[in-house]
């Protein structure tokens, strides 16, 4: 896991012990800051810390004589950006690196699975779904218009209709208003 999840992990195992007295919550001692390379036979799997996105520790796993990239969730198939927790402008650049890495097949964290021609145009859809949050958030952001008011203000286009955008639109927005306010950590 990445440093930031390891200790992300570690304060809810501290929360969750100071609640209960114990805690199920385990803790990976291993981690990967930025790359690693494991061989399992003659499988070279790239362990790749490509920047945050969904979450300060995203980590995808490439497969280069695969061409195979297992995404994490810094790609879910048509399914509305969760961004409870999400880095925008961070996200839109890990999703060009992840773009940039000489795969054909772009698995997905949810959302369905299809042909490797599909799934590298969703990448595309999922980056331009992105691309939409940020520009909106940024143009209501700069319009000042209330956090409370900007989902019933926000034009995410095709994207309006994705799996989850009802749940999702405000969390997304809410984090573009931080990170305009320079408040994301």
């Amino acid at each position: 896991m990445h440093p930031f999840s390891q200790a992300t992990l570690r304060r809810q195992a501290e929360a969750a012990s100071a609640r209960s007295g114990t805690t199920t919550v385990v803790v990976p001692s291993e981690t990967v800051s930025d790359r690693r390379v494991l061989t399992l036979g003659d499988t070279e799997i790239q362990i790749l810390f490509l920047g945050r996105a969904h979450t300060g520790g995203d980590l995808v796993v490439f497969l280069p004589r695969e061409r195979i990239v297992f995404t994490s969730e810094v790609l879910s198939n048509r399914v509305f950006p969760s961004m409870a927790n999400g880095y925008p402008t961070e996200w839109l650049d890990t999703l060009r690196r992840v773009e940039a890495l000489p795969a054909d097949m772009f698995v997905p964290a949810h959302g369905f699975v299809d042909s490797a021609a599909v799934l590298k145009e969703e990448l595309g859809n999922y980056r331009r779904a992105i691309e939409t949050i940020v520009s909106e958030g940024t143009r209501l952001h700069d319009a000042r218009v209330p956090i409370e008011s900007a989902t019933a203000g926000a034009n995410f286009g095709r994207f309006d209709n994705w799996t989850r955008a009802a749940n999702n639109a405000f969390q997304a927005l809410n984090r573009v208003y931080l990170e305009r306010d320079g408040a994301l950590r």
